[in-house]
């Protein structure tokens, strides 16, 4: 315990007023000297004397006791500190420095690890964290152990509430380069089938030229040649709707720390503008009607629908003005706009020489090309004006036999169609019979529903880039009017479509991958009754190969830890799916070169230093207790400030103008004044 006494005041008026009064005295004296006062003197010191008393000055008499001063040391472990011997060389220093704060008992020592896995190094919150209850002249500085990549340092303008004086200590060799790519800019979503503009740069310690694979979805990568260190603009198709992933990689440098930000990727929703189905119905049914109605009573569907009334070969003796009917604009529908549907329906259509076989050849090309094609079979498809005997019949996935099966029968899901995303959820429901069966046989594709006798009733099928589907009866209106108990037609019709337009969640055979709480789900669907072997890739290239285990008809999933940022990749049989663990970019992988570029000017603001560690972190600075100058740091030492803080225990207060002998000082004054001035 220390005593110590302070001169303090206690004015009985305020400062403000004090001052007021004081400025008005001055004035007073001022004009009485200037008129010739003879007792100047004397008046002064009575102003003098009055002004003091109102101060109130009093002797303060104190116990103190010393408090330490406090300092923070803080180790990184981010993501970041865990290449090359980082971790060990910043270990080494933490112990070493803790050892030596640990010697001078004046100095209150908080030590705190950083958790790694977060996005970022944000070293400096944690400081403000760690020191929040300590009052600012008790911080006697802080030490910072990191590889000088710190996400969330302050600007250097605001150095009176920076916390100082800040010392880095650097861990890792700022001579090793890495290869590391990003992606500056990327939309929140895209329209399907258009393109989506993705801003990308690669940046190499020498330089030059970067090849970039970018894939969309898992699917195979295109090349392209950017320059390091430069943005550059890529155009993506967007082609699903929903989740769309980018992943863009370069291959490994000559120079690298790790190839986990080699690897970057960005999410696109995709957001199809509107649905165009172009349907063409043979001749008026019952059918045509349903399928229209179905198609109209969706907001997200352009409809363009032709009947065909009036065959060209049909004669009449009606004049044209008198029929209710258009010319089929042929040329305009599947010549020159044919690209522009999303989706073909011919309802009970034969050829009648309205489709030309030109055309017909056509819409097997728009097929491949990544069209889509709806066949709702009637009687005509059985007889040799079918659309089997076209040019069409080569992306066609069954041939009818020739054979037209009437009475009742129920469809029925087949083991595929158990299997299959678009009608294994119909299984167990019960569904009312039809009346008419095209009998066919398949000859590729899928047989999902089968009718009379196991024969297949409705097919679906890739073809190239596109996809074909073919319902082999026209009575599928009798579901929709209820007939026998009615059947699923609104919900299987918009399930076959939009597994048609290649949404992910109807895929056959797909493979997801979603990670959450540091653990990997993966779904696979598949038609086969076994799964393919299964292996997961890390941001760092491990490869890890859980188990599957049966969770359905068709179904599997398995489950696996996983830990650091980054992408992770998962593939079965030929299929492969993607997934971000934290953000798509995450920040602490955005540059990992050990660099005391980024502390340095907060360092120098607040007086501190920045040491560089070598290989085994055994040469930190020496630790010196300072005073209040600006320079808290040598070539090798660091300083702590001895802020000098004590609480008071006890005190004591002696007024130095006691009443009294001020009232009689003054009354003494003013008659010495009068006496001076009466002469």
């Amino acid at each position: 315990m220390n005593e110590a006494v302070r001169l303090t005041f206690e004015p009985f008026l305020g400062w403000p007023m004090i001052w007021l009064l004081a400025g008005v005295a001055v004035l007073a004296w001022a004009a009485y000297f200037f008129l010739r006062g003879r007792a100047w003197l004397t008046r002064a010191l009575g102003l003098v004397l009055l002004t003091l008393a109102l101060t109130n000055p009093a002797l303060v008499r104190e116990e103190r006791e010393p408090l330490p001063s406090v300092a923070a040391l803080i180790l990184d472990r981010s993501e970041s500190m865990q290449f090359g011997n980082r971790a060990a060389a910043a270990e080494a220093a933490y112990r070493a420095m803790q050892a030596r704060l640990a010697e001078d008992p004046s100095l209150e020592v908080r030590m705190l690890e950083t958790s790694p896995g977060d996005d970022g190094t944000y070293l400096y919150g944690a400081l403000e964290g760690l020191l929040a209850d300590v009052p600012r002249d008790r911080i006697a500085g802080a030490i910072l152990i990191t590889d000088g990549q710190v996400h969330d340092l302050p600007d250097t303008e605001q150095a009176a509430r920076l916390i100082g004086p800040l010392h880095g200590l650097i861990a890792g060799s700022d001579a090793l380069g890495d290869r590391r790519v990003q992606i500056v800019e990327t939309p929140n979503f895209g329209i399907v089938g258009e393109r989506a503009r993705l801003v990308v740069r690669a940046d190499d310690p020498r330089g030059g030229m970067i090849n970039l694979d970018i894939s969309l979805n898992g699917g195979r990568p295109e090349r392209v040649r950017v320059a390091s260190g430069e943005d550059t603009p890529i155009p993506i198709e967007i082609e699903r709707r929903g989740e769309n992933i980018v992943v863009i990689e370069a291959a490994p440098g000559p120079e690298e720390l790790t190839l986990a930000n080699n690897r970057t990727a960005a999410s696109i929703a995709g957001v199809r503008d509107r649905l165009r189905v172009l349907l063409v119905t043979g001749k008026p049914n019952q059918a045509g009607r349903v399928w229209r109605d179905l198609l109209k009573s969706d907001p997200s569907v352009d409809l363009v629908h032709f009947t065909i009334l009036r065959p060209p070969f049909k004669t009449d003796y009606a004049r044209p003005e008198e029929l209710a009917l258009i010319a089929f604009p042929t040329e305009e529908l599947f010549e020159e706009k044919l690209s522009d549907f999303d989706l073909i329906i011919f309802d009970q259509y034969e050829r009648q020489g309205v489709i030309t076989q030109a055309y017909l050849a056509n819409m097997a090309r728009y097929v491949a090309d990544g069209g889509a094609l709806l066949i709702v079979a009637g009687e005509q498809f059985a007889g040799p004006a079918s659309l089997a005997r076209s040019p069409l019949a080569s992306v066609l996935p069954a041939s009818p036999t020739g054979i037209i099966r009437t009475g009742d029968f129920i469809p029925a899901l087949t083991s595929a169609g158990r299997r299959h995303a678009v009608t294994a959820p119909l299984d167990g429901q019960r569904w009312g019979g039809w009346m008419r069966y095209i009998e066919a046989t398949a000859v590729g594709g899928d047989v999902l529903m089968s009718g009379p006798d196991g024969r297949p009733l409705l097919i679906v099928d890739r073809v190239s880039n596109g996809r074909v589907g073919m319902l082999m009866s026209d009575q599928i209106w009798l579901w929709a009017g209820g007939h026998d108990g009615g059947g699923p037609f609104a919900e299987l019709i918009r399930r076959i479509v939009h597994w048609m337009m290649k949404e992910p969640e109807l895929e056959e055979r797909r493979l997801s991958l979603a990670i959450e709480n540091d653990q990997a789900r993966i779904e696979l669907r598949t038609l086969l009754d076994t799964a393919p072997p299964l292996e997961i890739e890390t941001p760092e290239g491990d490869i890890v190969q859980p188990a599957w285990r049966p969770a359905g008809p068709g179904a599997f999933e398995a489950e696996a830890p996983v830990a650091g940022l980054g992408i992770y990749r998962a593939r079965a049989g030929g299929l492969e799916a993607i997934a971000l663990k934290g953000p798509a970019n995450p920040r602490e992988y955005a540059n990992l070169e050990s660099t005391p570029d980024l502390i340095a000017p907060v360092a120098a603001a607040t007086g501190g230093g920045v040491f560089q560690l070598n290989a085994a972190g055994s040469n930190v600075p020496e630790v010196r207790r300072i005073g209040n100058q600006r320079n808290a740091a040598g070539a090798n030492w660091l300083g702590l400030r001895e802020r000098g803080a004590y609480a008071v225990r006890a005190s004591t207060s002696e007024a130095l103008m006691p009443g009294i002998l001020t009232v009689s000082a003054l009354i003494m004054l003013l008659l010495l004044a009068w006496r001076r001035e009466g002469r």
